[in-house]
């Protein structure tokens, strides 16, 4: 529908949401001129639409995943166990704003970050 490449999709029935992560420079694609195709697909699917940039480098697709909260560093570390943890410093306005309403925006991330780069958890301080 868009022409932008599709990654990876997640239906938010609880909260209304669909988020489609695209192949990075696929962004001006699945948006449209002006939202014009966010805005078809939203018609189409009938619940709000979310679009993120896919990055190969885990930190910045952590980063995408978050915006538009400013964050001041990222750091991800592999447990003994092989469990990655990526850890976000921000202020508390920031820091509000990537956990969302309900934790809705920092649940999404972790589900995506775990498929995409396979970490297992976000920390946010």
């Amino acid at each position: 529908m868009t022409g932008a490449t599709v990654k990876d999709c997640l239906v938010d029935d609880e909260n209304g949401k669909i988020t489609f992560l695209v192949k990075k420079g696929d962004m001006g694609l699945a948006i449209g001129k002006r939202g014009s195709t966010v805005s078809k697909v939203q018609k189409t699917v009938d619940k709000g639409v979310e679009v993120i940039e896919h990055s190969d480098d885990p930190a910045e697709f952590i980063a995408n995943l978050v915006a538009p909260a400013k964050i001041r560093s990222i750091r991800i570390l592999q447990k003994e166990n092989g469990e990655k943890i990526a850890t976000l410093e921000a202020d508390s306005r920031n820091k509000r704003t990537a956990i969302g309403k309900g934790g809705q925006n920092i649940e999404r991330a972790r589900v995506l970050a775990k498929r995409q780069h396979n970490i297992n958890n976000i920390v946010i301080k």
